[in-house]
Parts: C-alpha cells; structure tokens; sequence
C-alpha cells in the first residue's frame, strides 16, 4: 500500500512540476507612506494620488477648491517630498528569472530607489517607467520615490536660455499645463505617484504591446493584422493565439523567438463584419477577441481586447474657396458634434470610474459625438477611452502641448518622442480615436498673439526650427508609423482668426466673441470649415458656488468666490453680454440663472449657423464640457455635475434631424438638417402665434430631407406676415420635431408674468412633472432640492400647451418643484 502511494505521488509531482506557471503581476499600490523630505515624518498615503490629495487626506493643508484656499497650499509644490514601501516577494516568485517593475505614471521629476540604490530618474508625467529588476530584487525590498519639486529645475532651465520662450518656464516640465493656472483652473502643481505601480515576473516570455490593426473592410471580410511585441530570456518557441469570441474562430501561429525583444504578426478575417458606428449613426459594436502568450501547452499571459473595425479619414481637400476639413467614418462624410474635454480633477487620481462614467453618459444624453482632448491637460485614463468605445463617441486627440513654444535640444525631443510612442501605442487600439492633433493654438500664438516681438532673428529661428522638429517631423512620423490609419494635423487652429484663411481652410477657434467683444451675431458672418473652439463663460449652479465658498447664502461680490474666476475680465465680459441680449437682475441667484441663459443663447445660435451651412461646415466642438473645479467658466456641465443650460440647449441643436430659422434681408428661410444617412418625408408645419396663443399665420407642407444634408425647405418674407416681433413665437415642427424661433432679442420680448400650473406624478424611476400655462413662459427652469435630474430643463412653455417631463430621481418623496422663468425680469 505505500509503494502505491509513493509511485502516486511521483506521478502528480512530475506531472505538476512539467506545468510552466502563467506570467504573474504583483501590485504595489498598497503600503506606501510619505514625508516631507527634511521632517521624516512618514504617514500613510494612497497611491495613486498626490502629495496634495494626501495632506488633503490627512487635515494638514484647508482644501484647495473651496474659498482662496488656493493661495495657500502653494508651499506643497515648492517642496520635496519623498513616498516609500516596503514589500515582500516569495520565494517561488525570486526564483523566476525576469522581473520589471512598472510605473504607469510618475509626476514628475522623480528618483527611484531600490534597497537604497538609484534604478530609475523620471521626468515625464506623460509616460510610464519601467525598470529590470531581475539582478536587484530580494526577498524582503524598499521602494523609496524621492520627489523634486519642478520650480527649482525649470529655473535653471530657464537661465540656460538667452530668451524666454512664450509660454514661460512651464515649457521645459512634461507635466499638464494647466497645472500651472489657466483661465478656468488653479494653480496646483501636483506631484504624484499619479497612475498603478506594478512588479511582473516570469521564466519564459511576456507580451509588451499588442495592435489589432485594420487593413481592409468590404461588406463581406475585414482583415486584420495582430501585431505582437514579445520579450523572451532567451531562444524560445512561443505560439500566439487569437479567439473571436463573438465567431468562437480561432487563429494562431507558432515562432520561433530570439532572446530580448521580437515583433510577430498574425493576419486574420472576419466575414461580414458589424462596424463600428457613432451612436447617433449606428450601433458601437465591439467583437470580443482573446490574445493568448502560449508555451510548451501552458498560457503565460491572456488578454481580452474589444475591438471596433471601422475606418476613419480626415478629409483635407483643396476646393474653390480654400481646403475642406470634414471625417469620414466607414467611408461616410460624418458631421461631428462635440464639446472641448479638460481633466476632470485639478488632482488626477480623484476621478473615479463612477465620475468618468456620469460624464460620458452625459455627452451622449447630449447628442454628441466627438470630444476633443484638449493638450493642455493629460492623456485620459484607459477607461476614458474604453467609455468613449462602448458609447460610441469619437476623440480628437491633442498631444499634451498647449499655447506656448517648447525647447528644442535633443534631450527635450528624445523625451517627446518616447512621450508620443507610449501614448500612441496604449491609445491606438481604441476605435475611437479619430485624429491625432500636435498642438493647441502653438501655430496661432506665434503668428499673431506678439510672442516674436521681443525676439532677434537668430532666436526667432531657432524656436521655429524646435516647433518644427517635433511638430512637423517627431510627431507625424510616430502617428505615421504607429497608426497610420489615424490622420495626424500639426496645429489646432490650422490658421488663428487674425489670418483670413481661418474661415476657409482647416478647423478654426473662433474668440472674436467673448475675447473681442464681438456679437453673437458675428457666428452667423463668418463661418468656417470646422469649429473645433468656441464659447462663452458662465456661472456654475448655485449648489456649486455654495459648495465652492462654504455658505449657505450666496453673494456674487464675496471675495471668497471671486477667486473662482481665473479670466481677467470675465465677471465684466460677462455682463456687458448680458446688456446687449438680457436684463440684468441684481440678486445673485437671478444672476446666476441669466448668465447660463445668455451663455446658451449665444452658443447654441453659433452652433445652429455651423449645423445650417453643412457641408461647407462639418463640425462644431464648444469650448468646454467641464470643470476641473468648481469655477466660473466656459463648461456646460459644472464641477459638481450639474448641467447649465448650455448643456440642456445643446442636447436639442445637437440632434440629427435639427430644424432652424434663419432670418436674412427681411427674409425668413426654414432650413432642416439632416445627419442621417436615411432620407426623410415628413410635414412641415408653421404656426406663428401671439404671446397668449392666438394664432397668426399658419402652413403646412409636404417637404423632403435628404440624407447627410442641409436644405431650405420653406421660406416665405416678412413684409407678408405683419405681426409684432415683440409679441410673438413661430413654431416650426417636422414630423415630431419641434423648433421654436424667436424675432426679437430675449431683452426686448414683451413677456407676461403669469402663473404656471403644475402636476407631479410618480413613475417608476421618478417623476413625471406636467407643466401649462394660458401665457408664454420663456426659459422654464426647475428646481428641487430632492438630489435627481430633469430631462429638459431651461425649456419654453407655450400657451395653452402641456408640456411633461421627467425627473429621474431615487427619492420616494414627491419633489418640491422651485422655478424661474425670464418672464420674471421683464419690465
């Protein structure tokens, strides 16, 4: 009986001992402590986070978003502070050959030690650092990260220069910009273990990148190319295998490798594929596709990869009036609708997924789909994009370089480049990503915001020269060469709006409006290409200036609020607006109200203008979706989530089938836009009426809109309908689709003060609100303090019309509804 057993026993060990154990990856965000460098003072610290985030933590700086408490953490960044931890690996794991240890983001200058000897000097918080350990690691290790505070460096820097580069000492730090103050965002200087930390071992070898590239698609067969990077110890047989899921095909092919690192690549097809749409067009579709690392039988690594096959083109083409810039999505010219994205956090590692999810969710309730990711701030998180993916919304994606002019020597540019390959690779498997952009507005300061004028000739070139070696050479050729079915475009704007071209050529910011005081009505004179920035400053809700300054009550002179407002001249901007287009009331709550008003007028009458004039204009991007803290600023959804009105206004200009008037040489022209690819025969009606619903002219036609167009479909002249423009509404419908205009300017509409009815019902994920009124009520807002959210909101209540809406909320208690109306500040 124990012969038996002992030969049992010899079986399963070499059985087990013949089985290769799978690749294993440790993390290491757990543990840390930090210190200021000179006290010792090591308490607990939550990685990934921030120096700041931590003290924040801890009670031992006020909070930097509320009151002035900006000025004073200021100190924190002038700093060197020091993070360490200790860890433990097992035996079974020391006994394997390879180790690296990984640090997905550093922030910024930063040294790393390891049982007290230096392995790693990071100076990029865009890139990730990696470091063999596999001749250092021991059972028992200390990770120490000592970080220097970026003033001292870019100082000295700065004094290496006979110049000063536009942009100011910034330029020489690979951190976001607008750290450094913007004007809608603090001062705050993180310094950070700011993304995942991580110790992979293995015996045999490990997969470094994957790129499931699309080569071709027809109706019937995509083919795609996986491209694999695979580091091995030595000469191995190694067999790659793919899995469609969604198909259960299976495609893999055997190498043989060499030691260090390889680049293999496996074909394989899907028939009849399901693209990858916009939602506003189509469905998303992901195919679920499993990469296995095989050897000798046993998997080392397995990943699972959504993957979207589509095709995306930026079309540049030269024309009568100047060169066209529009999409192409599946081999369809796509108009894009969109906002400009900042970080959601003035400290990177506060964003959670719950808030990345609430965002995006919220561009696509918008109508939206395309963000831009702004270069002054980060390369989004992985799930930002996989969002983006899922709900099918497109990213124009800058690379991290905004409104200054940046070094040039070959340490700065090797940087860069390493910089631009990583997040190109991490970033180039999402069917989402629709354009790589070098810059934001680089182009245009140096051209025409005066950044030469105190410049020699000989400086003057060399800084062109740097321009142009990462801007037209570094960057196009890592897009070129690393996804090349992505366009690449130097500068966003191509031309700034002191260039005529601006209009005619390539994507354009538009701040004639707001910073040079021009009307609203200049959006309707000069309409470019693409708009890919423009807007109009705002007050966020009241929730959030009482959040910001820590009151109950709210004045809009307390200083305690005035430093959330980082433009200049914004309160003033902002009110000689309100002048021209609205009354100004004088309690603040009004105030806040009417701003958010005017900011939704003007946006959405330049967006309507852009939509109208389709094709010659395919895109128009607002600046900005968000907050990065609680502030006065151009976003439509404020810091704590809340959506202005802007957002509410721009869910209606931003659906596909959009009606719009316009009025031109006493002329009233009905123009219906249509983004699908469907042609569309409905009725068109009009119904001009009276403040107090009588009716004063009225059609209805047979009309058809064709597919991806833009056409009048009704025009008819003034002079014909005598009414007083006062005193009255036209309401366009088509089919379903409503549209209301207004001749006058909101100021100068003679609105009653009358009573609106309401009804509040209970429904299964909220509340149904049914509003009527006998009398026009112009720009109806709601407010309740049970915590939910309307599905319009903002909104014109006509007379004698119902009007019902819901309130998603999940409170049991019937909301107490609060409103305002713009009929309140008529005189």
């Amino acid at each position: 009986m124990g012969k038996l057993y002992f030969t049992y026993f010899i079986i399963i060990f070499t059985f087990l001992s013949c089985e290769e154990m799978p690749n294993e990856t440790l993390s290491l965000n757990e543990g840390w402590l930090f210190s200021e460098t000179k006290k010792d003072n090591w308490q607990a610290a939550k990685v990934p986070g921030t120096v700041q985030s931590d003290l924040l933590r801890l009670g031992e700086i006020p909070d930097p978003f509320l009151k002035n408490n900006e000025d004073s953490i200021q100190w924190v960044s002038e700093r060197t502070w020091q993070y360490k931890k200790q860890f433990s690996v097992s035996e079974e794991i020391l006994n394997r050959p390879k180790h690296f240890l990984k640090f997905e983001g550093l922030d910024t200058y930063a040294e790393v030690f390891l049982n007290d000897s230096l392995i790693l000097s990071a100076n990029n918080a865009f890139r990730s650092w990696e470091v063999d350990l596999s001749d250092a690691l021991k059972a028992e290790n200390e990770l120490l990260v000592v970080f220097k505070n970026s003033d001292s460096i870019e100082k000295s820097k700065t004094e290496k220069l006979d110049y000063e580069l536009p942009g100011g000492s910034r330029v020489f730090t690979r951190k976001p910009q607008y750290q450094y103050g913007w004007d809608w965002a603090p001062t705050i200087k993180t310094m950070s273990i700011c993304r995942n930390v991580s110790l992979m071992s293995y015996d045999f070898a490990r997969l470094t990148d994957t790129f499931l590239q699309t080569k071709s698609i027809s109706d019937t067969l995509a083919e795609i190319d996986a491209k694999f990077e695979i580091e091995t110890v030595k000469e191995e047989e190694i067999t790659l295998q793919i899995t469609n899921k969604n198909t259960s095909e299976t495609f893999s092919s055997t190498f043989k490798t060499k030691a260090g690192q390889s680049e293999y690549q496996i074909p394989f097809k899907v028939k009849n594929p399901k693209l990858w749409w916009t939602h506003n067009l189509g469905e998303p579709f992901m195919y679920d596709i499993q990469i296995e690392l095989i050897h000798k039988g046993s998997v080392l690594e397995s990943y699972s990869k959504k993957h979207g096959i589509r095709s995306i083109e930026l079309i540049t083409e030269k024309d009568s009036i100047g060169e066209s810039f529009y999409f192409k999505l599946n081999g369809k010219p796509v108009y894009m609708k969109g906002a400009n994205y900042v970080p959601q956090q003035m400290l990177e590692a506060g964003v959670n997924q719950e808030k990345y999810s609430g965002l995006i969710d919220d561009v696509v309730s918008a109508n939206m789909n395309m963000l831009r990711v702004w270069g002054g701030g980060i390369y989004e998180d992985d799930y930002f994009y996989q969002l983006c993916d899922v709900k099918g919304i497109l990213v124009w994606q800058d690379f991290m370089f905004a409104c200054a002019m940046y070094p040039g020597d070959a340490a700065f540019l090797e940087n860069v480049k390493q910089e631009a390959i990583q997040n190109i690779k991490r970033l180039r498997n999402h069917p989402s990503i629709a354009l790589w952009c070098g810059n934001n507005e680089n182009n245009e300061g140096w051209q025409r915001w005066g950044w030469q004028d105190d410049k020699t000739e000989v400086e003057k070139q060399e800084i062109w020269e740097n321009y142009y070696a990462l801007f037209n050479h570094i960057l196009p050729r890592a897009v070129d060469s690393l996804n090349p079915s992505v366009s690449y475009w130097e500068s966003s704007p191509k031309y700034g709006r002191g260039d005529k071209r601006y209009q005619f050529e390539g994507d354009a910011h538009d701040w004639w409006v707001w910073h040079d005081g021009y009307p609203f009505e200049h959006f309707e004179e000069e309409v470019p290409r693409f708009m890919s920035e423009f807007g109009f400053q705002s007050y966020p809700t009241i929730e959030t200036i009482k959040y910001a300054i820590g009151k109950d009550s709210v004045s809009l002179k307390d200083p305690a609020f005035s430093n959330h407002q980082k433009h200049s001249r914004g309160f003033q901007i902002i009110e000689d607006y309100m002048a021209r287009d609205f009354p100004i009331p004088q309690n603040a709550e009004d105030y806040v109200y009417i701003s958010q008003l005017l900011q939704a007028y003007g946006i959405s009458k330049g967006i309507h203008v852009q939509r109208r004039s389709k094709p010659y204009n395919m895109g128009t991007l607002y600046w900005q979706l968000n907050d990065s803290w609680p502030a006065v600023s151009w976003s439509s959804i404020d810091y704590l989530g809340n959506w202005k009105a802007l957002h509410y206004q721009v869910k209606k200009a931003f659906e596909n089938i959009l009606i719009s008037a316009e009025e031109k040489n006493d002329s009233l022209k009905i123009f219906v836009v249509n983004d699908t690819f469907e042609t569309i025969t409905d009725s068109l009606s009009l119904e001009l009426i009276d403040f107090d619903g009588n009716i004063i002219y009225e059609n209805r036609i047979s009309v058809e809109s064709l597919q991806n167009s833009s056409k009048v479909l009704f025009s008819i002249p003034l002079k014909r309908l005598k009414f007083d423009k006062a005193f009255c509404v036209l309401k366009v419908s088509f089919g379903k689709r409503e549209y209301i205009h207004y001749f006058s300017k909101p100021k100068d509409l003679k609105l009653k003060k009358y009573e609106i009815e309401t009804k509040t019902e209970k429904t299964k994920e909220g509340f149904r609100v049914t509003l009527f009124s006998k009398k026009l009520q112009k720009n109806v807002f709601l407010m309740t303090d049970t915590k939910g959210k309307f599905e319009d909101n903002f909104f014109d209540l006509l007379p004698n019309e119902t009007k019902t809406i819901f309130f998603s909320t999940q409170s049991k208690t019937k909301p107490i509804l609060r409103f305002k109306t713009l009929n309140q500040f008529i005189k």
